[in-house]
């Protein structure tokens, strides 16, 4: 069974195999209509139940047309018009699930409830953000990176603000794939030392965000302020010095690129003039959490790696 809850539960080959195929998959569909199928619609017959505990914009939209493209369908389900909603557990919704459907995409709240999901289902459970990682964003951001004529080995990515679960699987990232991450955050609002720690020496924890941009090829931030989260004008405060500013951005390499996983606050962590400027490369990174994913549900049913 094949479960894809953080990127180390593939690996390092089976995650760059994942990427060359989303490549190839993004180019072979220029100028297709985006409901067509692929043309070996590899998922054929397969259904992808997605569960949402929290909102989305790009996880609900990207999965649902990940499955349709590959030829596949999906079911989509709310926590608050579901049973799972109501106080079923999360090992029965598993179970039950299960014999519906091929394969389980859950957006929740706490990691240890999708690490449960996986030991009671008899299908495939795919992570589509937990409160300790987002490994499907980080196969967007990669492959983003390699589009903009970055190989993953040897770079430096740079990540200003919040050490939340984004950050975590950057840095998961950085370890698997050969690429050093420095993490930019106030004190207080540190990553997990357990994920720096496994990722080696290609983490490392910084205080100064000048000094921590400079020589970067990637320049990543997040929202401060997530969904439910208090404290917010204490925490604000704190962040302020971490915005990315066109003026921090000139610290880095000068072809740096600017990425941001969405929604942003426009004015906290970034400017504008930064969101929309030569160097961010947000929009492709969006669009390529549909190609992404594609090849995580192909990873997913044994058809890579």
């Amino acid at each position: 069974m094949r479960h894809f809850l953080d990127l180390s539960d593939a690996g390092p080959e089976a995650i760059a195999a994942m990427l060359a195929d989303a490549a190839g998959r993004k180019a072979a569909r220029k100028g297709l209509p985006k409901g067509q199928s692929d043309s070996d619609a590899p998922l054929a017959g397969r259904v992808l139940a997605c569960v949402f505990e929290k909102n989305s914009t790009r996880t609900r939209v990207s999965f649902d047309m990940a499955i349709r493209q590959l030829g596949g369908t999906s079911i989509v389900l709310d926590a608050g018009t579901s049973q799972l909603g109501r106080g079923e557990t999360v090992a029965d919704t598993a179970r039950v699930l299960s014999g519906y459907c091929d394969a389980i995409m859950v957006r929740t709240d706490d990691h240890a409830k999708i690490e449960e999901m996986a030991h009671y289902a008899s299908v495939p459970i795919i992570n589509g953000l937990t409160d300790h990682s987002h490994p499907c964003q980080i196969m967007a951001d990669m492959q983003t990176v390699i589009e903009a004529g970055m190989p993953l080995d040897g770079l430096k990515w740079t990540w200003l603000g919040d050490g939340n679960n984004v950050l975590h699987s950057i840095v998961e990232a950085g370890g698997l794939m050969g690429f050093d991450v420095v993490a930019c955050c106030p004190e207080g609002y540190d990553p997990s030392e357990q994920v720096m720690r496994a990722a080696g020496n290609r983490a490392s924890l910084s205080r100064d965000p000048v000094e921590a941009v400079a020589e970067a090829d990637v320049i990543v931030t997040d929202t401060w302020i997530s969904m439910g989260q208090a404290h917010a004008e204490e925490k604000l405060a704190a962040m302020m010095p971490y915005q990315v500013t066109e003026a921090l951005m000139a610290k880095a390499k000068p072809d740096a690129i600017f990425l941001h996983c969405l929604p942003a606050h426009r004015g906290e962590e970034v400017v504008s003039e930064v969101i929309d400027g030569p160097q961010s490369w947000i929009w492709p990174e969006a669009e390529n959490r549909l190609h992404a994913q594609k090849s995580v549900l192909r990873w997913c049913f044994g058809q890579i790696g």
